[in-house]
């Protein structure tokens, strides 16, 4: 590359140049700089056909602002020029793709033109998303608008049609791409547009491939995927509810084998309300409904029955109706009054006592009452091995034993399903509160931990914190299982786990063999078995606190909450340190007094008494 000033009468637009087509760029924000000193910046260009003659391949905006003062009548000053090899055609469109992407952000379809070009030019997609700081399946992604017909994509260069418009374009064949622009161009006609076209496109409903309780790829199903946000969609949808249905009804025999007393499938229409419904367990009647959705999802409701059912046994349970109490004598303003002072008076009051506030905020969350509205996390998965796996699995069985017996100590039913209410109204607030008065600050904080892990959220930031904090050991808590390995399918990531696992010579000699022969190789090395050594204690990179990947692609674990995470950790450090140093001068403090009890050891009677460590259980006491 070398340096020189070219006359602006031998520089046109080169056609690699990610601007070249459509109209002038925005310059605005830089003509005012090139009128009062000219073109300062070098512009990219590369020899043209005719002799003397370049084309810009990046710069075009302060070429278009050069021609612009000369067309003002300024003068037609030489333009700074870096000037590239000739035939070097990829070098020439990166070039301007980074000069572009740097100063104003190119739509997507002019990002598809240059991509293109370097595909062509022999650019390898990896090596595309590297140079420019994309994702591999963002570039990935761009390319497919290939499949749209060149006018839409105009359209969308344009600004006629939106982004959403266009996601859903790329689920579309080329001939409904055809159609759609036929009442695109018919103004008496009705166009769908945004998320709207998804269901023109798929006659109604789409249905996500993801909510299938069978496994699509075994079914052979036809899946479309939407080319932006990686969804796949069911081609044939009768297919898929002639499969789905029959899973449906595979699972209700399976919960009425188990015992429950009635099993009621919605279809599609009807709703499943839980404001209607009231919690019970499997033993006292609760039926389970199913509820399915026009777009293919199905959940399931375990142990409700319906209000009206709900009070009728409770009515009978109660005995004879009492008689009706007369009128209140006071008024409802009044009663607002008396509630509202009555409120400050408490909480003023409550603001001294943090292990009644303690008590009271368990209480709340446990009877899901007034203001508190909580979820509780459920195991539902649409694949019944990765579902079963979770439910059985160690960890979920010692969780199940620390709630059963918080649920004894509150003095619930054994048999509930969680020690949190599902439904606001289904526990009342007074009972519990009181029982945890009676419960000293160990037994009250495991109950509180039961609760937190019933509605902390799977997958989220919170799991990631707190596993990290807790340095949760997940080879302690899980081992790989079937429904596990079958979850693998990418040899490359199957590859990484050989290496793992048995070594890197181990998994270069079988870098050829099929995903079957590498899990084998794996398994034997865990259960050590075929004469391979025993590994002890493995866990994916994944499956770890804090997790990883095992490809440059990612995807895996939260990069912030670990951040985060040592943060905390470097302040639980010296909080701790400064605990020490105080205690450190109270105990000196004390050594050289009369030797005394202090006042601060006083108080530990009342405050501290029957204090656990982390990780002990204070229930069994």
């Amino acid at each position: 590359m070398k340096l020189d000033f070219i006359p602006l009468d031998k520089l046109s637009v080169d056609p690699a140049n990610m601007r070249a087509k459509g109209r002038d760029p925005y310059v605005g924000d830089i003509l005012p700089s090139i009128r009062k000193r000219g073109v300062l910046i070098p512009l990219l260009v590369r020899p043209g056909a005719e002799e003397g003659h370049h084309r810009v391949t990046a710069g075009r905006r302060r070429f278009t602002c050069a021609n612009i003062v000369v067309r003002e009548g300024g003068p037609a000053r030489p333009l700074p020029c870096a000037i590239l090899e000739e035939e070097d055609d990829a070098d020439a469109i990166e070039a301007s793709m980074l000069e572009n992407l740097a100063r104003v952000a190119p739509d997507e379809v002019s990002q598809w033109e240059a991509f293109v070009k370097l595909v062509k030019a022999g650019r390898k997609v990896e090596e595309i998303a590297a140079d420019f700081a994309f994702e591999v399946p963002t570039v990935k992604r761009i390319l497919a608008l290939g499949n749209l017909l060149p006018r839409i994509r105009s359209l969308y260069r344009a600004g006629d049609i939106d982004q959403t418009t266009v996601k859903q374009l790329t689920l579309a064949s080329k001939s409904q791409q055809t159609a759609w622009l036929a009442l695109f161009d018919d103004p008496d006609a009705y166009c769908p547009k945004g998320l709207n076209l998804k269901g023109w496109l798929f006659g109604g409903h789409a249905i996500k491939a993801a909510h299938a309780l069978f496994d699509v790829e075994e079914a052979k199903l036809a899946v479309i995927a939407d080319l932006f946000d990686d969804e796949r969609l069911v081609a044939d949808a009768d297919a898929f509810w002639t499969r789905q249905m029959a899973e449906v009804e595979a699972r209700r025999a399976a919960y009425i084998e188990d015992g429950w007393s009635d099993v009621v499938i919605l279809e599609r229409a009807p709703r499943f309300h839980r404001w209607d419904h009231t919690q019970t367990s499997k033993r006292k009647g609760g039926r389970v409904y199913i509820e399915v959705h026009g777009t293919g999802e199905v959940e399931f409701h375990e142990g409700f029955l319906t209000d009206r059912e709900a009070k009728s046994r409770a009515k009978a349970e109660a005995g004879p109706v009492t008689e009706k109490p007369g009128r209140p004598e006071v008024t409802s303003s009044m009663g607002t009054y008396i509630d509202l002072h009555r409120h400050a008076a408490v909480r003023a009051e409550l603001a001294k006592h943090g292990g009644v506030a303690l008590r009271a905020m368990a209480a709340h969350i446990i009877a899901s009452a007034d203001h508190y509205r909580v979820e509780v996390q459920s195991y539902v998965s649409a694949k019944d091995e990765v579902q079963e796996s979770v439910e059985t699995c160690g960890a979920e069985v010692m969780f199940d034993e620390r709630r059963r017996a918080v649920l004894g100590v509150l003095g619930f039913d054994g048999e509930d399903l969680t020690v949190t209410a599902r439904r606001s109204g289904h526990r009342q607030f007074a009972p519990i509160f009181a029982r945890l008065l009676e419960l000293p600050d160990p037994v009250v904080l495991e109950i509180l931990a039961i609760v937190m892990g019933e509605t902390l959220a799977a997958g989220s930031e919170a799991v990631e914190m707190i596993g990290q904090y807790l340095d949760v050991d997940m080879a302690k808590l899980w081992t790989p299982d079937a429904a596990f390995w079958n979850q693998i399918r990418d040899k490359e990531v199957l590859g990484k786990i050989v290496a793992e696992v048995a070594g890197d010579d181990v998994a270069a000699a079988n870098s050829g063999q099929q995903a079957k022969v590498l899990k084998t190789i794996v398994a034997d090395h865990l259960d050590g078995a075929n004469g391979r050594p025993k590994v002890e204690g493995w866990v994916p990179r994944w499956m770890r606190f804090a997790p990883s990947a095992y490809t440059p692609r990612g995807g895996v674990g939260s990069v912030a909450a670990h951040d985060r995470m040592l943060h905390i950790i470097a302040r639980a450090a010296e909080a701790d340190a400064m605990r020490e140093a105080e205690a450190a001068a109270v105990e000196a403090e004390a050594d050289a007094g009369s030797g005394t009890a202090t006042e601060a050891d006083a108080d530990t009677g009342d405050a501290g008494e029957g204090t656990a460590a982390d990780g002990d259980t204070a229930l069994a006491a």
